[in-house]
């Protein structure tokens, strides 16, 4: 058994899960397939058992807040859909006729998780649902996504007056989330991906538009990057990025499919970096305004691990199941990124 050490004062982590999302099924041989949130709960049990998480039970968000980031004709196209039985939306991306139940509370998930922690509850959640969301655009479902949960919660602080860091280590570029900002100030988005891979999206010369320039910041590394890597892009050039925006909330998109045993992707990360990039990015906003959301990750023994790891770096604790990597290729990405500023 995994014991957590002490880092800080323990804070408490709410972790948002429903039964809803274990419905969503693509297929057998699917890889985003319900046994990702049993692989999420194994992970969660030290936390649990220590006393520095709780489960709570997430609401579904409503249609007007799903039309803050998607188009109200897709958004009703998408539920009629998968009320009519689903079916294949495109190679990747399948819905049933649970899906949008699923899809639902996932995208409200974040919402309930932003309400619990303005009313004090917790210092930080881990928004653990599926589907994923981050490739979902303001029309159209795909990547294995249906909504988008992060652009979701980001645009309802962001019209609270709040303003928003997302930063995206899912090995696959969030092109809904980017898109989805890419000309409002108000949200700034930096993503670490492993590039070239799916979805094409994410090159270094895409940085905002309008009152958005700026405002978007992509690190394209290459396969077998490592946690050295992301950590010098994290000091060099996100904690720049947010000493410019100001954030008052920050939103994680936590795709584990960077691990190094990850059968979708090529990086070379373990659940030990995932948990030191976490503690860092949480610095960067107050306790009480930090949100973690599930992307990807589809090992699931490194699924488990990650989830442990970030969710004890939520709150102050250390679980260490894998050591950090060094070393990797990726270094003059993040330098050419740095050299060209804000």
């Amino acid at each position: 058994m995994v014991v957590a050490s002490r880092l800080v004062a323990r804070s408490t982590v709410l972790v948002e899960m429903h039964p809803a999302c274990d419905r969503h099924d693509p297929g057998r041989s699917h890889p985003e397939r319900p046994a990702r949130l049993d692989a999420v709960r194994l992970g969660l049990e030290v936390a649990y058992e220590s006393g520095y998480a709780e489960a709570v039970v997430p609401r579904p968000a409503t249609r007007d807040e799903l039309i803050r980031v998607h188009d109200p004709a897709a958004v009703d196209a998408l539920e009629a859909f998968c009320r009519a039985g689903g079916g294949r939306i495109d190679v990747d991306t399948t819905a049933t006729a649970s899906s949008w139940d699923a899809a639902l509370v996932a995208a409200g998930a974040g919402l309930d998780a932003i309400e619990r922690l303005r009313a004090g509850e917790a210092d930080a959640a881990f928004i653990a649902v599926r589907p994923p969301g981050h490739h979902a655009t303001r029309d159209r479902a795909m990547g294995f996504c249906l909504l988008n949960n992060v652009a979701v919660a980001a645009a309802a602080l962001a019209d609270a007056g709040e303003r928003v860091l997302i930063v995206d280590f899912d090995a696959h570029h969030g092109n809904g989330t980017q898109d989805a900002f890419y000309r409002d100030g108000r949200v700034a988005y930096a993503s670490l991906h492993q590039w070239p891979l799916y979805p094409g999206t994410g090159r270094v010369s895409e940085r905002g538009e309008g009152e958005g320039e700026g405002t978007t910041v992509n690190l394209p590394l290459p396969a077998g990057a490592t946690g050295y890597v992301y950590l010098a892009a994290l000091d060099e050039v996100i904690v720049p990025l947010s000493e410019r925006h100001a954030p008052t909330w920050l939103i994680i998109s936590a795709g584990f499919d960077g691990h190094r045993d990850d059968p979708l992707a090529g990086l070379a990360l373990t659940s030990g970096d995932f948990a030191e990039i976490t503690s860092r990015l949480c610095g960067l906003v107050p306790a009480g305004r930090r949100l973690m959301v599930l992307e990807g990750g589809y090992d699931l023994d490194a699924l488990a691990n990650s989830t442990s790891a970030c969710v004890a770096a939520l709150a102050g604790e250390r679980i260490r199941p894998e050591d950090p990597t060094s070393g990797g290729p990726g270094r003059q990405v993040v330098e050419s990124v740095r050299v060209l500023g804000p």
